[in-house]
């Protein structure tokens, strides 16, 4: 049964697309000149992710979008974010929703086909299996990571790739992570060999570069406690943390240490990798889900102390000669006053560059810089400020903390929050949609990126 919610707004955000090239897969479809919407389906919402892809309109993007998804909590929930959305008191969007509530929903899309791009962020265990099917009918993708969680997905990706290509339409995957400013801030500094000179070699017990994040299962989105559901405690279905958000972590080490290259698999060494459990007392995980219960499927991974989910992980491994570490850490809610943090390192000949976000700072993110020479360098680093940084970060100061430090002091009007960050994603990619292509390193470093993770979960699972 259809029916069609009308929320009093317009568009939002695209996100992932490349319309069905039926012209080379060069520019954006056209019929008689004139420039075709893009039009979203959104499959099976699961998870957030899925509803903050609406958060923001582009006029590129069709006011409507199409939902298929099986009933149920999941998708009320993404329902009433878009409703939310809608009815903000700043900056509202316009959505209209058609949306297709059956169990034949995946059939439903590939067949009726209203749009041309899907959207999915959800089960990840089902998440390589859409995107196959979407990519057979002709369907653009924009997916939530991870796309795929173990050796079998990964198998299947690299055929979803294949059959893009044939089919000249476009698999990519949100990477927020690179519109961090910190980050952000990190890789342009690294790209100054002035300043950072070139990244060392490192070792396994001293990484080149590393990276580390912390997460909760008890947050706030869009103001409100985030009620997950109980599927994502469960491995089988969201994926070890080792394959889940090490993929930004991963992601990050690539676009940041080699820049506008191509990484191939063959480029990566996995040196040593391990997993372990965050353990949940059943009331946490009533206070995150809303259950009184554990479902059955979570009993296999209940033991005396509590749920165990083997949401941590972290890997060293070689790539292109480099030596980089990942952790990703779960625990069960932030400290008063704190949030998500994020740790990362890239070690060069005449520079560190170090983020932290830890008491010191706030809790909010910070870059500084780590000199390995002498009194001149102080003054190359504030020329770099002024004329290389300025131009990408007006506004940007530097404070010296201590004899061979310094702190680097980002605008406010950079930062500007993960749930951003998903506009920033799209209004790139949009780009890339009116080139009718992406950068030629994205789609081999997407496969080795995926490749990098399950073979650190293949690791840790002999260990």
């Amino acid at each position: 049964m259809k029916t069609t919610l009308k929320f009093k707004m317009i568009v939002a955000p695209a996100l992932f697309l490349c319309l069905s090239c039926a012209r080379e897969k060069k520019q954006v479809e056209t019929t008689n000149g004139k420039e075709q919407l893009v039009k979203l389906m959104t499959l099976d919402p699961g998870h957030f992710h899925a509803a903050l892809v609406q958060k923001t309109m582009y006029p590129q993007v069709d006011s409507t979008i199409h939902v298929f998804a099986p009933k149920g909590p999941e998708v009320d929930d993404f329902l009433n974010k878009i409703a939310q959305y809608n009815t903000r008191a700043d900056d509202p969007t316009a959505w209209k929703v058609n949306t297709y509530l059956q169990d034949d929903y995946l059939h439903k899309m590939v067949t009726d086909k209203p749009g041309n791009v899907m959207v999915v962020a959800g089960k990840n265990s089902k998440k390589i299996d859409y995107i196959l099917a979407a990519v057979k009918a002709g369907l653009n993708v924009y997916a939530d990571k991870p796309l795929v969680i173990n050796p079998d997905g990964f198998a299947k990706l690299k055929e979803a790739f294949r059959i893009a290509e044939e089919k000249g339409v476009l698999i990519y995957d949100i990477m927020t992570e690179r519109f961090e400013s910190t980050t952000m801030m990190q890789k342009k500094i690294s790209m100054l060999p002035h300043i950072f000179g070139e990244l060392v070699n490192g070792s396994a017990e001293e990484p080149a570069i590393s990276k580390e994040s912390v997460h909760h299962f008890y947050k706030f989105v869009s103001g409100k406690p985030l009620v997950r559901p109980a599927w994502f405690f469960d491995v089988n279905e969201e994926g070890e943390g080792i394959v889940d958000v090490t993929t930004h972590l991963v992601d990050l080490v690539q676009w940041e240490a080699f820049p506008d290259q191509i990484i191939d698999s063959s480029q990566i060494e996995m040196v040593h990798a391990r997993r372990w459990p965050t353990v949940l007392s059943l009331q946490e995980f009533q206070d995150v889900t809303g259950m009184d219960t554990y479902p059955e499927y979570l009993e296999k991974d209940i033991a005396k102390d509590g749920l165990n989910v083997f949401s941590n992980g972290e890997m060293t491994y070689k790539i292109n000669g480099k030596y980089a570490k990942v952790s990703v850490i779960w625990n069960y809610k932030a400290p008063e006053g704190t949030g998500d943090t994020h740790y990362s390192i890239m070690r060069g000949t005449k520079s560190n560059l170090i983020i932290k976000q830890g008491k010191e700072e706030g809790f909010k993110p910070v870059l500084y810089v780590e000199s390995k020479l002498g009194d001149n360098f102080e003054k190359s680093l504030n020329l770099a400020i002024e004329n290389e940084i300025g131009e990408q970060f007006p506004g940007t100061t530097l404070e010296k903390i201590e004899e061979g430090k310094w702190k680097i002091g980002i605008p406010d009007q950079f930062k500007i929050g993960h749930e951003a960050h998903f506009a920033q994603v799209t209004s790139n990619y949009l780009k890339y949609l009116e080139l009718g292509e992406l950068p030629k390193w994205e789609v081999p470093n997407m496969l080795t990126k995926y490749y990098t993770t399950i073979a650190a979960y293949k690791k840790a699972k002999e260990n």
